[in-house]
């Protein structure tokens, strides 16, 4: 890989000015608009189906407003700077009135959903999740609406540990590579020699590993660099402080463990239960995240990172006194973005080849140059 290419892909965009040298110019879609809508659905199908089998998930309703005081909504980092739209409903005049906001994410709610569907440990929901994250970049895998399968499986507290998140993850991954390999049956042509498909090795590093390899990297160029090596990676412990004073990324510090202590398979002493799925993507040449998950907070984890992040506060809330007082199973649970793993599976340029939302115009006329189709 070339500096600049290494440059390009480090440190992530911030302008279109930046996105103007991302976007391919050697760009040719493989599949129509209409073939793509068929891809899209048969591996949807394949992945929901599979989820359903492999983790014994069973699909629910899932909500697209929470109420605002319930502490249910995913704030999605720790640092305050991506608020959900918030909107009131005055209803009965005033008299019964309601402070509602759009998900960002379910995680949250789907650790309550557990108790409300009676569900024990081996026993899990999966949904079909829509969200509005008002506060991205708009650029070729970040879109303000969001679609996620987002899942939650309920488990023992023998389950949380390194282990068992590894074996969840290894499901999760051979269904992606089946996934695959099933839209390729359908679409030859999608299994392009331009175009390597998902590697059958996941390699599962830690934040802390990666950080040791590439110390003088910021957190994406590392990601890129690691990615040079190994394809496909499952990065432990986000959210965790690193010993260059800073996490990998941020994490909210009230749904998935990012301070428990792990060890390393060469034994050293790490830290965190949670971690993404990364992989290269040959046609835009960036690294590209498909999934994050983790075993959820207890009640001691809870409180520990609640005080590293200062927000004790928040203990007040229902959802957090759920945890607190054993109210709520121990789970395990994630978000696979639909989109981002269909423009993937698809060999696609742009996340708006097989999402319907808004771009602004700056944007789409980069793409038309590029024969990059978007939905409107």
């Amino acid at each position: 890989m070339s500096t600049k290419a290494a440059d390009l892909a480090g440190p992530g965009i911030g302008n279109y000015e930046d996105l103007e040298k991302v976007l391919p110019n050697d760009y040719t879609s493989l599949l129509d608009p209409r073939e793509t809508q068929a891809a899209i659905k048969a591996a949807k199908d394949y992945i929901e189906t599979g989820l359903c089998r492999e983790l014994n998930l069973e699909p629910v309703t899932v909500p697209l407003i929470v109420d605002a005081d319930s502490g249910v909504n995913d704030l999605l980092d720790r640092d305050g700077s991506r608020t959900p739209v918030q909107f009131h409903i005055s209803n009965d005049r005033g008299r019964s009135p309601i402070d509602a906001q759009i998900v960002q994410a379910a995680t949250k709610w789907k650790r309550l959903a557990l108790k409300q569907f009676g569900m024990k440990p081996g026993e899990g929901l999966i949904t079909d999740m829509r969200a509005v994250r008002k506060d991205y970049f708009l650029d070729h895998d970040h879109s303000a609406y969001v679609d996620q399968w987002d899942w939650e499986l309920a488990i023992t507290r023998r389950e949380r540990s390194l282990s068992f998140l590894t074996s969840v993850v290894e499901k999760i991954w051979k269904l992606l590579r089946g996934a695959e390999a099933h839209v390729q049956d359908m679409f030859p042509r999608l299994s392009s020699s331009a175009y390597p498909g998902l590697p059958e090795k996941l390699e599962f590093l830690h934040a802390e590993e990666i950080l040791d390899m590439f110390p003088d990297l910021p957190r994406k160029a590392r990601e890129t660099e690691v990615l040079q090596k190994h394809p496909a990676v499952f990065i432990y412990g986000i959210g965790w402080t690193l010993k260059d004073g800073y996490p990998h990324e941020l994490r909210a510090p009230d749904y998935d463990d990012w301070v428990t202590e792990t060890t390393s398979r060469d034994g050293r002493p790490m830290h965190g239960l949670n971690g993404d799925i990364l992989v290269w993507n040959p046609v835009t040449r960036r690294r590209h995240e498909l999934t994050s998950m983790g075993i959820r907070v207890d009640a001691a984890t809870l409180r520990k990172q609640l005080e590293i992040t200062r927000q004790l506060d928040f203990l007040n809330l229902p959802y957090h006194q759920a945890i607190v007082k054993d109210e709520v199973p121990l789970s395990i649970g994630g978000g696979i973005g639909q989109s981002r793993t269909f423009m993937l599976l698809l060999k696609k340029a742009h996340l708006g080849e097989v999402s319907v939302t808004v771009w602004p115009r700056i944007l789409k006329e980069m793409c038309r140059k590029r024969r990059i189709h978007i939905l409107e």
